[in-house]
C-alpha cells in the first residue's frame, strides 16, 4: 500500500544512490536510486514522494518536484514586547475576594402588605399551595441552610484566600539592567524558572526559530537565575512589609523560610532581617495569649477547655512550656478519681488523648461503670497510666484516630 508525503533530498552516497528523510525530521530515513530524481537535483531539495512500506523497510517508488513557494509558511508564535524601555516605578495591586450573591443594601425594603409583582411563569400563578406549604424559618428543617440564614458558598472558604499585594518593582527593576538579549530569557524565568526557559526553547526549535544555541541560551539562564529569584523574593517581602498585620502568619512564614535559600544583597538583608522580627513578634504574642487560655481554665477548674486549648496550637511551632505541661497533667490526674461523675470523668479522657501530654498523665482511679471501664481500657494504648489500673501488664499498642482537621481563621 502506498501513500504520498514530502521529504527532503539530504546528501548524495554516490551517483546513483541519495539519502533522504522525512520534512522536518532530524534523522535520515534511507536511500532511494538517483533514477527516480527529475533531472539535476542537489542536497536540500524537497520532494513530494510516494513511499511504499513494507515489513524490510520504506521504499520510495516515485518523486515529483513540488513548488516551494505554494508550501504555507510555518507560523512562528513570538513574543511581541511593548513599552518605552524606560525605567518606571512598579505597579501593585491587590486581588479581592470574590463576592456571590446580592448585598442586603441592593435589596429594596418592602412592606408587610407589598408584593412583588408576579412574573409569566411564577409558581405564584398557579392557584392556592397546599396546607402546610408555607412555613415560617422557624418552622422549616434544621438542616436547611436557607432556614439558619446561612449563604456561605460552599467549597474553599474566603480565609484560605490570600490577600498579599502583589509587587513587580524590584522585577521591572531587574529587567531594566540588563541587555536585550537577556530579558526574554530573564522574562521566562519569572514566569516558570528553568523549565519555563527549556520549555519555549524546545517550542522555538520546533517553529524552526531558534535565535542561538540551546546551550548558550541554558548558561545564561543559570547565570540569570539567582537574580531572578532574589528580585522575585524582594517583591514579595516589599509586599508582606507594606500590609504590615494584614499578613497572614503563613504567607509572612514562607516569605522568612525562602529568603534562607538566596544569595542576599543588603537590602534584601535589610528586609528579611525586619520580616524576622515581626514574625518572631507575632508568634511570641499568639503563644503567650494560648498559654493564657489554658493557665486561666486551670484556675477556674475547667479541665476539658484547658485540654481542648491545649490540643488546638495556635502554630505548628508552638509548644507547651514545660511549667505549664506538668501543671496540667498533674491537675487532670488529680480530677479524674473514682468519685468523679462519669460523663465528666469521660469527658477529660476524651480530650486527654488528643493533648501531647496524654502519657504524662495518671488518673487516681476509674469510676464503677461499665462504659467508663470499657473507654478505658480503649484508650489504654495512649494513656499508659490506665494500664495499671486496669491491670494489665503490657498496655496495649494506641489504636488509629480518625484525623480531625480544623480550619483555623487566622489572628490579624
Amino acid at each position: 500500500m502506498t501513500r504520498r508525503i514530502d521529504i527532503d533530498i539530504t546528501s548524495k552516497l554516490d551517483d546513483d544512490r541519495f539519502t533522504w528523510r522525512a520534512s522536518g525530521a532530524k534523522e535520515p530515513r534511507g536511500t532511494l536510486s538517483g533514477s527516480l530524481l527529475p533531472g539535476q537535483v542537489s542536497a536540500g531539495v524537497t520532494m513530494r514522494a510516494e513511499i511504499e512500506v513494507s515489513i524490510e523497510g520504506v521504499e520510495v517508488v516515485k518523486l515529483d518536484s513540488i513548488d516551494s513557494a505554494a508550501k504555507p509558511a510555518k507560523k512562528v508564535e513570538t513574543i511581541e514586547l511593548l513599552g518605552s524601555g524606560r525605567e518606571q516605578a512598579g505597579v501593585t495591586w491587590t486581588l479581592e475576594a470574590k463576592k456571590k450573591g446580592r448585598r442586603d443594601g441592593d435589596r429594596k425594603p418592602r412592606g408587610d402588605g407589598e408584593r412583588r409583582p408576579a412574573r409569566a411563569g411564577d409558581s405564584r400563578d398557579r392557584g392556592p399551595r397546599p396546607e402546610g406549604a408555607n412555613r415560617s424559618s422557624s418552622e422549616r428543617r434544621p438542616g436547611d441552610r436557607r432556614a439558619q440564614g446561612d449563604r456561605r458558598p460552599q467549597g474553599r472558604s474566603q480565609g484560605d484566600q490570600s490577600t498579599l499585594p502583589q509587587s513587580t518593582e524590584h522585577r521591572n527593576r531587574f529587567l531594566a539592567e540588563l541587555s536585550s538579549e537577556s530579558v526574554p530569557v530573564a522574562e521566562q524565568l519569572l514566569r516558570g524558572g528553568m523549565p519555563a526557559v527549556r520549555q519555549a526553547i524546545a517550542e522555538q526549535e520546533r517553529a524552526g526559530g531558534l535565535p542561538a544555541p540551546s546551550e548558550a541560551i541554558v548558561a545564561m539562564a543559570e547565570k540569570l537565575l539567582p537574580g531572578t529569584l532574589l528580585a522575585a523574593w524582594k517583591d514579595r517581602a516589599a509586599a508582606a512589609i507594606s500590609a504590615g498585620k494584614e499578613t497572614r502568619l503563613r504567607d509572612l512564614r514562607t516569605i522568612v523560610s525562602s529568603s534562607r535559600s538566596l544569595s542576599l544583597d543588603e537590602e534584601a538583608k535589610t528586609m528579611a532581617k525586619q520580616l524576622r522580627e515581626a514574625l518572631d513578634h507575632r508568634s511570641k504574642v499568639l503563644s503567650d495569649e494560648w498559654l493564657s487560655r489554658i493557665t486561666t481554665a486551670l484556675d477556674e477548674h475547667r479541665y476539658v477547655d484547658a485540654l481542648k486549648t491545649a490540643a488546638r496550637t495556635p502554630d505548628h511551632a508552638t509548644r507547651l512550656s514545660a511549667e505549664v505541661a506538668t501543671r496540667l497533667a498533674d491537675s487532670v490526674s488529680e480530677a479524674m478519681t473514682p468519685e468523679t461523675p462519669p460523663r465528666e470523668w469521660m469527658a477529660m479522657l476524651d480530650a486527654v488523648c488528643d493533648t501531647p501530654i496524654r502519657r504524662n498523665v495518671k488518673p487516681v482511679g476509674i469510676p464503677a461503670e461499665t462504659d467508663v471501664e470499657t473507654a478505658a481500657r480503649n484508650a489504654a494504648g495512649l494513656v499508659p497510666a490506665l494500664a495499671k489500673l486496669l491491670g494489665l501488664r503490657i498496655p496495649p499498642p494506641p489504636p488509629r484516630r480518625p484525623v480531625r482537621v480544623e480550619r483555623r481563621s487566622e489572628p490579624s
